[in-house]
């Protein structure tokens, strides 16, 4: 068959090259430097599978900023453009999308898949806007810098509908996957909206859970590792997503949260409240725990949410560094994938070395070996080195 998939972001590279492993698949952007990095079977973003598929796998998959070209003759339209929580609205934007479906109503006879994070409601609102559109809602299920390794080992597929166009992408998703027997749910588009948002926002809870757990052991000077151990080891609870961190950031999870908070608008709720304000507590609590120590200069070890990423969109860091600055204290960071010598107005040391020296507490979010020779500066919550 052949795919187009609108948007090469994590999710959208992620699915062109599971579906361009048996499929011709055009990949769609805007951005001439990715579709020139694809083309040349390079990767934009950091991830190991996706690298290795690029350079090394037999893949049917062409990069465009043509849109006469990507949308001719296809069988699918993936659209994994990207959206965000709108502090304004309390509403994702959903401008991307939108402008995809402009551009192919009555133009384009395939079914749409939206695998973009939408809000509850939304496909069905698309559906009465573009009704000459067969859009189908398949939410993804990724992690950072493992996007490609999620969709060839997936939890689960999940389509918001039960047709046969669902039901034949459903297994060209299978097709592309290494897992056996993977578990596939048809069910409608307000249903796996829902599955979405509240599986995220699970996550969400559990790391604000661990992080407050975290809170209490320090403040009363207790072996956090001791207490983690003892309470994941019950498996009706385990062991994942409880690595104490500043809090839950990045793609996914604060506008996620946020999103099913603002669906909650006429529902009587308390923990999803929760879960979003507990996010901004751990921030001032991980700033006010630093500001205790009287440090002089502030070391921020990088700013993103991951080891081994090169992303810090909606880092919690930056939340903590934003209650220092306000507390008036001198703070410079140390971020590699940063070329500039200033992050929001903030002195960017490129120099390791130099960058240890000159800070009196270095403050890390995720430990790393390169710190261990100042491992007395450093402040971090990081117990069993693992990002979650």
């Amino acid at each position: 068959m052949k795919i187009t998939v609108v948007g090469i972001g994590y999710v959208g590279l992620a699915n062109a090259v599971l579906l361009a492993q048996n499929n011709e698949v055009i990949a769609l952007d805007i951005n001439e430097h990715i579709v020139e990095l694809i083309n040349n079977k390079q990767s934009h973003i950091k991830d190991q599978e996706i690298s290795d598929f690029l350079l090394n796998k037999q893949l049917n998959l062409n990069a465009t900023t043509d849109k006469a070209v990507a949308y001719k003759d296809c069988d699918y339209i993936v659209v994994a453009t990207p959206t965000d929580y709108d502090t304004e609205t309390h509403y994702f934007n959903t401008s991307s999308i939108e402008s995809v479906l402009d551009e192919i109503h009555g133009n384009v006879h395939c079914p749409v898949i939206i695998k973009s994070t939408i809000p509850m409601g939304y496909c069905d609102s698309l559906k009465l806007r573009y009704p000459k559109l067969h859009i189908i809602f398949s939410p993804e299920f990724l992690r950072e810098g493992k996007a490609l390794y999620d969709n060839l080992y997936p939890s689960r597929i999940i389509m918001g509908e039960d047709s046969a166009e669902s039901r034949i992408f459903a297994q060209l998703l299978v097709e592309g996957a290494l897992k056996q027997d993977i578990p596939i749910l048809y069910m409608n588009a307000n249903e796996a909206e829902a599955v979405k948002l509240f599986s995220n926002t699970y996550l969400a809870l559990r790391v604000a859970y661990f992080n407050e757990l975290d809170a209490y052991a320090e403040t009363h000077h207790l072996d956090i590792q001791k207490i983690l151990e003892g309470v994941g080891l019950d498996p009706r609870i385990g062991t994942h997503y409880n690595n104490p961190s500043f809090g839950y950031g990045g793609y996914c999870l604060p506008k996620d949260t946020k999103q099913l908070l603002a669906n909650y608008k006429d529902i009587p709720n308390e923990i999803i409240k929760a879960i979003v304000n507990a996010n901004d507590t751990r921030k001032q609590f991980i700033a006010n725990q630093i500001l205790s120590k009287n440090p002089t200069k502030i070391g921020i070890y990088r700013l993103t949410m991951k080891v081994d990423s090169d992303n810090f969109r909606a880092s919690s860091i930056q939340g903590v560094i934003q209650h220092l600055v306000a507390a008036n204290k001198e703070v410079v960071i140390y971020e590699p994938s940063l070329s500039s010598t200033l992050f929001e107005n903030l002195e960017v040391i490129n120099d390791l070395a130099t960058f240890k020296k000159s800070c009196d507490i270095i403050v890390a979010n995720r430990m790393n070996e390169e710190l261990n020779d100042v491992i007395d500066k450093v402040y971090t919550r990081d117990i069993f080195s693992k990002d979650m």
